[in-house]
């Protein structure tokens, strides 16, 4: 398991030579009904052909990823739940990294805002599938999980059932072994059935900001907290930094608050014509909505000139 860490600052936009595409999947890479055009998938293949590398960075969990995984190549890695886990699609979407929230820090953001947002309801995300409480909406029943109040689903005691995300496909043996046995929490999941979804996200980080790391993706009042100072920017600036890539050479796209940060650090970014209000306030760039291809044709773009 690894730590987060902040971000370096962004670098101002030049005319460089990009070599990292960084896009989120829902609202952006996606058309509405979940799919890859097929303009998308010849725009990525022709992006990895020219030598630019691309990551998905999206809030999605690693089993959530099957809709792309056919289309990164060369690393094969996605950053997925917000920045908390980076996962290898070239191996069945194992995860290989985690930044967790402990649970001690999870219970204390729960017993926040039950107090600060009466009527919350809770779900919990972990390495091997997610578990909630009865009231909580899901958006995908999961048949293996665990439904009880979030109090017990963080206690130290609990042992969620082994999830496909903490074996091994390929390990000794044909891979049985767990990869996270004590599966680590990497997101907890917040849901009211009446605020608005930004003033639920103002009321969250005034009541346990301090605490962690919130964020929304959601049309819904459906909050998204991971550990303090996780976040998409500071796991991408990592991956990055590993590759010798420098925030300038990144281009990156978003739509929803839980990209800011990303687009924020990265050299050039664009915000889709559907993007939310606060992301459109963030970004300079923009390009057509994520129905009409608009990262695809940024894509093209770039490959035919050659530069930013």
């Amino acid at each position: 398991m690894t730590d987060a860490s902040a971000p370096p600052s962004r670098a101002p936009e030049t005319a460089v030579t990009p070599r990292l595409i960084a896009t989120d999947l829902d609202g952006t890479l996606l058309h509405d009904d979940k799919t890859v055009s097929d303009r998308t998938i010849a725009a990525l293949a022709a992006a990895e052909r020219a030598g630019l590398e691309v990551f998905f960075v999206t809030g999605r969990p690693a089993r959530w990823m099957g809709v792309v995984s056919d289309h990164v190549h060369g690393h094969g890695l996605a950053i997925c739940a917000n920045g908390a886990a980076v996962v290898d699609l070239h191996r069945g979407g194992r995860i290989v990294e985690v930044s967790p929230l402990e649970r001690t820090t999870a219970r204390q953001v729960v017993d926040a805002l039950r107090s600060a947002a009466p009527g919350t309801s809770f779900a919990v995300e972990r390495t091997g599938g997610i578990h909630y409480e009865p009231q909580y909406p899901p958006l995908l029943l999961d048949p293996a999980a665990v439904v009880a109040p979030a109090e017990k689903l963080l206690a130290d005691d609990f042992v969620p059932p082994l999830g496909p995300e903490d074996t091994e496909p390929d390990g000794p043996g044909g891979g049985a072994g767990p990869v996270f046995p004590d599966q680590p929490v990497i997101k907890l999941l917040a849901h009211h059935p009446e605020l608005d979804p930004d003033a639920f996200l103002a009321l969250a980080h005034t009541a346990a900001g301090d605490l962690a790391t919130f964020t929304r993706s959601s049309p819904t009042a459906l909050l998204e907290i991971s550990g303090p100072g996780v976040s998409k920017a500071g796991t991408l600036a990592r991956c990055c930094a590993e590759r010798g890539i420098a925030p300038e050479e990144v281009v990156a796209f978003g739509d929803m608050p839980n990209d800011i940060a990303m687009l924020s650090w990265a050299g050039t970014s664009y915000a889709m014509a559907n993007a939310h209000p606060d992301v459109l306030a963030a970004t300079t760039r923009r390009t057509a909505s994520n129905n009409d291809d608009g990262v695809a044709a940024v894509i093209e773009r770039i490959l035919q000139d050659g530069h930013l």
